[in-house]
């Protein structure tokens, strides 16, 4: 976990550093908000940034989000400075912490961003044979494509082929190709000059030269413009990029990861992706199975949850039903792990008593089995009306599913987040009520 420190490095703040250097954080230094920027432009990078609450947190984040720079802020103040806390929260910061700083306070807010969070969970035997390949092919620098179903869990495999790499040590760096609209991502992948276009106020360097002797995975590398898959060919095959408005290429040590939850070789017959990008990518090919294939790891699953968010939430620990136990083995799952994460999430906040029982799920499924056994049935709903009403009851009430989490509700409705946020952006026009993430404490 890469930790950057922004503010004078004495007294209380130095030894919040010095903890999370105890702790296993990689900790870097900056003594002001533009040294701390000048740090992330030139690739530094961090995945988290702790701050000075006397420094400007608003002029921090609000430069991060011009220059598409995606890492969480958390304040630091001399004890529990309520206004100040207050400021912080809404300036941006995720989190205010009180110096002199808890060791175990610390190592929280650590652990909420670190990659331990991403812990593959299975005992189902086809996971073991695919984690075994994973574990096999890791030590190579061979590209590999994993695929698989929306929420089956691919950048937790892509961090596991990471740590178990001999550039495990090095930076682990994601980008979402369906999040990032096509006009701004080669800018995101290969860096820009400043003045290269409007907007590029300084030299910024691309995730291909953050992750230089670590591992870069790109994230849905199906949704990716034919165009600009010719220069990711390019650089997988020089293992050299150009910044956008550079005139000098720039060496690059990376071990490629790509996923998709699309078939690439039917988007290649369509003449939507490139043959030679396909190959170049498919050296390994690690199917990740729905999770109504490994029914074994369901209850496993279901009970890290409920743990995980009894935990965050401070709420009791619950054991869940028989009756749950064996409903949630024969859900089809259509969202996968994710759509199992955010029900065992709900649960936890509806439960009540002892035990977490079906009443607690509300899963479409999870009603009298006449509509799940009969099809026709299930559809007579639907006669007599349109197209538009019924994808916007099923986006509406998928995102709702997801506590508002546009990224969550996109993967398992099989859409791009681009295309949910028109959609959600239409409604809105309509005048219909589109659940805020702020409301369901979910990020977009």
């Amino acid at each position: 976990m890469r930790l950057l420190i922004l503010g004078p490095l004495d007294g209380h703040f130095g030894t919040a550093g010095k903890i999370a250097l105890a702790r296993g954080a990689s900790v870097h230094h900056a003594d002001d908000i533009e040294s701390g920027l000048n740090a992330l432009r030139a690739g530094q990078g961090a995945d988290l940034i702790m701050m000075d609450v006397r420094l400007d947190i608003a002029a921090l984040i609000e430069s991060l989000k011009i220059e598409r720079i995606f890492v969480p802020v958390v304040a630091c103040g001399i004890g529990n400075d309520a206004e100040a806390a207050v400021r912080a929260i809404k300036a941006g910061a995720k989190e205010y912490i009180p110096l002199p700083p808890d060791a175990e306070l610390i190592a929280a807010v650590l652990q909420a961003v670190s990659v331990d969070s991403h812990a593959l969970i299975y005992r189902d035997p086809i996971m073991e044979k695919l984690v075994r390949l994973a574990e096999q092919v890791a030590p190579s620098d061979a590209s590999v494509l994993i695929t698989g179903e929306s929420g089956t869990g691919k950048e937790v495999m892509a961090r596991l082929l990471h740590r178990k790499s001999k550039r495990a040590k090095a930076a682990f760096i994601t980008v979402n190709c369906a999040a990032i609209p096509e006009n701004l991502l080669e800018s995101e992948l290969f860096g820009h000059e400043k003045g290269a276009f409007t907007g590029a106020v300084a030299r910024r360097v691309g995730k291909f030269e953050e992750a230089n002797g670590g591992t870069l995975l790109l994230d849905e590398i199906s949704e990716m413009h034919p165009r600009l898959q010719a220069k990711l060919l390019r650089a997988i095959q020089e293992r050299e990029i150009d910044r956008v408005g550079g005139i000098q290429p720039i060496k690059v040590d990376i071990r490629l990861i790509a996923t998709s939850n699309r078939d690439l070789e039917d988007d290649v017959r369509k003449g939507n992706f490139r043959e030679d990008l396909y190959f170049r990518l498919n050296v390994v090919n690690l199917r990740m199975p729905a999770l109504r294939e490994r029914p074994k790891d369901i209850e496993l699953l279901a009970e890290f949850f409920v743990k995980k968010y009894a935990e965050s939430n401070a709420l009791p620990q619950r054991r869940l039903s028989a009756e749950l136990r064996e409903k949630l083995i024969h859900h089809p799952w259509r969202g996968n792990v994710r759509e199992l994460e955010n029900t065992m999430h709900r649960a936890v906040l509806l439960g009540r008593g002892d035990e977490i029982g079906i009443d607690a799920i509300m899963l479409q499924s999870f009603k009298p089995a006449e509509s799940a056994e009969n099809p026709v049935a299930a559809r007579v709903g639907m006669v007599g009306r349109t197209v538009a009403d019924v994808e916007r009851d099923l986006i509406l009430e998928t995102l709702q599913h997801c506590l508002g989490n546009r990224t969550h509700a996109a993967n398992i409705l099989g859409i791009s987040i681009r295309t949910l946020r028109n959609k959600l952006q239409l409604y809105r026009q309509e005048g219909v009520s589109v659940p805020h993430p702020s409301e369901a404490g979910a990020a977009a």
